[in-house]
C-alpha cells in the first residue's frame, strides 16, 4: 500500500480537524482562507485516499462500560506476519493493530464492555479461531491520558442496544 503525499493545504486542513472535527465546512474554509467548496473537495477526496475518517471518538476513562485492554502477540511463522494482521485487524472488538518491533509480533488494542469476559473471549476464542499464534500477553489499560477512541464496531453496537 502506497501512502497518500499530502500537500502544505492538506496538512492544514487536518490540523484544524483533528482540533476540532465537527466545525462545518464554511468554518475551515474561513480559518485556512480558501472557499468552502475546496474544503468539501479536499476532504472528500482525503476520505476516498483512506487519510480521513470523520468519526465521534470516546474517552474511555470518562465512559462507564468500557474497558481497554493491550495484547503483544507472537506468531508462530514470520511470513505470514501481514496475513495475521489482517485477520486480527478483523476480530470485532479490535481498535487497531500493528506490527512492531520488540518481544512481540503484533501489538494489539482491543475495546471490551466492563465485563472482563470480553477479553477472555478475545484471547480465548477470537484468537484461537485464527491459530498461528504461539502466546500471547494482554495488559488492561487502568488509566491514560490524551486517549480517545473509535468504539469498534462490536462496542459500538453494544452501545446502540443498550436501555435507554
Amino acid at each position: 500500500m502506497n501512502k497518500t503525499k499530502l500537500d502544505a493545504q492538506d496538512k492544514r486542513l487536518l490540523g484544524v480537524l483533528t482540533r476540532d472535527g465537527h466545525l462545518s465546512a464554511g468554518k475551515i474554509a474561513e480559518e485556512l482562507n480558501v472557499t468552502a467548496p475546496t474544503i468539501r473537495t479536499r476532504m472528500r477526496n482525503l476520505i476516498k485516499a483512506g487519510v480521513l475518517k470523520i468519526t465521534g471518538m470516546v474517552n474511555p476513562t470518562h465512559t462507564r462500560g468500557l474497558t481497554v485492554a493491550l495484547v503483544g502477540i507472537t506468531v508462530q511463522n514470520h511470513e505470514l506476519l501481514d496475513a495475521k494482521l489482517n485477520e486480527i485487524a478483523a476480530l470485532d472488538r479490535v481498535n487497531w493493530c500493528a506490527v512492531v518491533t520488540g518481544r512481540y509480533d503484533i501489538l494489539v488494542e482491543i475495546v471490551c464492555s466492563e465485563d472482563i469476559g470480553d477479553l477472555y473471549d478475545f484471547l480465548n476464542k477470537d484468537i484461537s479461531r485464527i491459530g498461528g499464534i504461539l502466546s500471547s500477553e494482554s495488559f488492561v489499560v487502568m488509566k491514560s491520558r490524551r486517549k480517545w477512541l473509535y468504539l469498534p464496531e462490536a462496542v459500538a453496537s453494544a452501545f446502540g442496544r443498550a436501555e435507554k
